[in-house]
């Protein structure tokens, strides 16, 4: 992902989170969220990022991204540890079941495989069962540990889905 693919992730990413989390996350949030920050806050994430969070696009013939995948150390609070953890995989609402999603999976798990992580993790909303299928369909499987996740002061549970890699 570059500076100039900003703009688009954002779209594909505030889109994304408002079909896929309504009714899961408060509508109030929903409707908050705006392409514009969240662009810049990608942007900004860019031009700070240290190299160790690796952003991934997907595009279609002709150039147009439909999709956005991030991903990098896994955080236990504020420490990395030796585990990879897939941060974020959106596709653009229009281009859902036609693969895109699973290639953006696909090339983070060979690319945390390479870069030698022994585990890649990932945090899904409890109630989000077409995720929790994607995931599962990809050797993901819950592990045990939940987290609660506050949204407009509303928690929403989230459970932590894991999958070995080969090193």
């Amino acid at each position: 992902m570059t500076l100039a693919d900003c703009d688009r992730v954002a779209e594909i990413r505030v889109g994304g989170w408002r079909s896929a989390y309504r009714g899961l996350i408060p509508q109030s949030y929903l409707d908050g969220l705006s392409v514009e920050e969240d662009a810049e806050r990608r942007r900004t994430y860019l031009a700070q990022g240290d190299g160790s969070i690796v952003n991934l696009i997907a595009e279609e013939t002709g150039g147009e991204i439909v999709g956005w995948a991030c991903h990098g150390p896994y955080r236990e609070g504020e420490v990395r540890t030796e585990d990879a953890e897939l941060y974020a995989i959106y596709v653009h609402p229009d281009r859902r079941g036609r693969g895109v999603g699973r290639a953006l999976l696909t090339e983070s798990v060979a690319r945390c495989s390479a870069a030698g992580h022994g585990r890649l993790l990932l945090w899904v909303l409890k109630e989000n069962d077409r995720a929790r299928r994607f995931y599962e369909r990809a050797a993901f499987r819950a592990d045990g540990a939940e987290e609660p996740f506050e949204v407009d002061g509303v928690t929403v549970p989230e459970v932590r889905y894991a999958r070995a890699l080969a090193r």
